[in-house]
């Protein structure tokens, strides 16, 4: 039975539920595009709108809740499709209308469907579809190319680094390596593997295998990194989407927030070994159509979850006691570093004003976020500002300034303030 037959098939028997948000920001600018006119319909069938939602003034439409198919599909290898597929038509005055075809729905789940706006007068191609690939573990992709976990230091042009960081950008080339007439997409480093992993595992399984799976592909993207893998072979890209010889990428795809969430906790780490500067390249396989006895299976790595097994012990399972979660020593492109303890009311010092300073910034691109005067002096306006930079953003709403929302509000105001710079 080919893919499109059973998506169709698959239709009739979406029981469960499960939620999108579409968040719509200027590709030129990074501010959020309100007003926009979205029309959701199932992508077997298109021509018949299901649902219209606008944007509000932070670019983000009303949580829909939408048909998925049961959730027992994603929790064993099957040969029915355990994600229900939706397409939406954006139209927003003066931008270029987009339609975004394939995007997954899981059970349970929420979803988040990020889309950049071109404006009307854009130079360059237009890009007026994207189409989002099957999920690998339901299609059927090339098998990873085996190599060495650890790269050898004597060889010319391969270790470069003098230290693990965690870079802002990545450059993905959409293809093998070999393949000059694939795209290069210059992609923010966690929302590569937020990408990637909702690609490559479902968001249904345990957290500790989320866990387990996103410091795998944490750990293979930083070896890339920093070992200048590809760069050394006189490539201009840090990886792949291919899964011969990397990760699947796949353009203009929709994430999940439960991956999401684990991404911003962890993006700092990655696997080492003992004696070992280099991230570990941590190759993995699905475990049903290909075996790969020395790395870790996914579907294994879902029923040790099921168990309860920890991050750790899951990876350890499969690669050996000796494996160990480290912390890269820094972070590319923003602008100061983590305080180390949680900010909320009453803090203060210079760690409040910095973040005071880049929410102010961003409430003049997001105007639902209120602005703050940068006293040094975490008060209820403050507050006010933190829970609303989190409901717009997805994240827990709660006032308080934790690791992820200190990075996330880090990450917006480099989107706000340098973007420009970037092109």
């Amino acid at each position: 039975m080919d893919l499109q037959q059973n998506v169709n098939e698959n239709a009739s028997n979406n029981v469960d539920k499960g939620t999108l948000r579409i968040s719509l920001t200027n590709e030129s600018t990074g501010s959020p595009v309100q007003g926009a006119k979205i029309a959701i319909s199932y992508t077997g069938n298109p021509s018949v709108t299901l649902e219209e939602v606008s944007t509000d003034d932070s670019g983000n439409s009303e949580e829909l809740t939408l048909n998925a198919p049961p959730l027992e599909y994603s929790m064993e290898p099957s040969e029915q499709q355990p994600y229900a597929e939706y397409t939406i038509h954006v139209q927003a005055p003066g931008y270029r209308d987009i339609t975004v075809s394939a995007i997954d729905i899981l059970p349970g789940e929420a979803a988040i469907q990020n889309v950049k706006l071109e404006a009307e007068d854009a130079p360059g191609d237009r890009i007026d579809t994207i189409v989002i690939q099957p999920h690998t573990l339901y299609a059927e992709y090339p098998p990873k190319i085996p190599e060495d976990e650890i790269k050898p230091m004597e060889e010319t042009g391969e270790i470069v680094l003098s230290r693990v960081v965690i870079p802002e950008y990545i450059v993905v080339h959409d293809g093998a390596p070999s393949d000059s007439t694939a795209a290069n997409y210059y992609i923010r480093y966690r929302d590569y593997i937020k990408n990637v992993a909702s690609s490559e595992i479902y968001a249904t399984w345990p957290d500790a295998t989320l866990r387990a799976n996103i410091l795998a592909i944490m750990s293979f993207t930083l070896n890339r990194v920093y070992t200048e893998w590809y760069r050394g072979k006189g490539y201009q890209f840090t990886i792949t989407s291919s899964t011969a010889y990397d990760h699947k990428f796949m353009y203009g795809r929709n994430f999940f927030q439960s991956i999401s969430r684990v991404v911003d906790e962890m993006f700092e780490n990655y696997l080492s070994r003992p004696n070992v500067r280099q991230p570990i390249l941590t190759q993995y396989c699905d475990g049903q159509r290909v075996s790969c006895p020395n790395w870790m299976s996914q579907w294994g790595s879902k029923y040790l979850g099921d168990q309860g097994y920890s991050a750790i012990e899951i990876l350890r399972n499969y690669y050996g006691d000796d494996m160990y979660i480290n912390s890269a020593q820094g972070i590319s492109g923003i602008p100061a570093s983590w305080p180390g303890y949680d900010l909320g009311v009453g803090a203060s010092g210079d760690k409040v004003r910095q973040l005071q300073e880049q929410l102010a910034r961003i409430s003049r691109s997001y105007p639902a976020i209120p602005t703050v005067t940068a006293d040094g002096i975490y008060g209820n306006r403050t507050k006010e500002a933190v829970e609303k930079f989190q409901s717009v953003f997805g994240l827990p709403v709660t006032g308080i300034v934790d690791y992820p929302t200190w990075y996330k509000i880090s990450d917006i105001y480099v989107a706000v303030s340098r973007i420009a710079e970037l092109r």
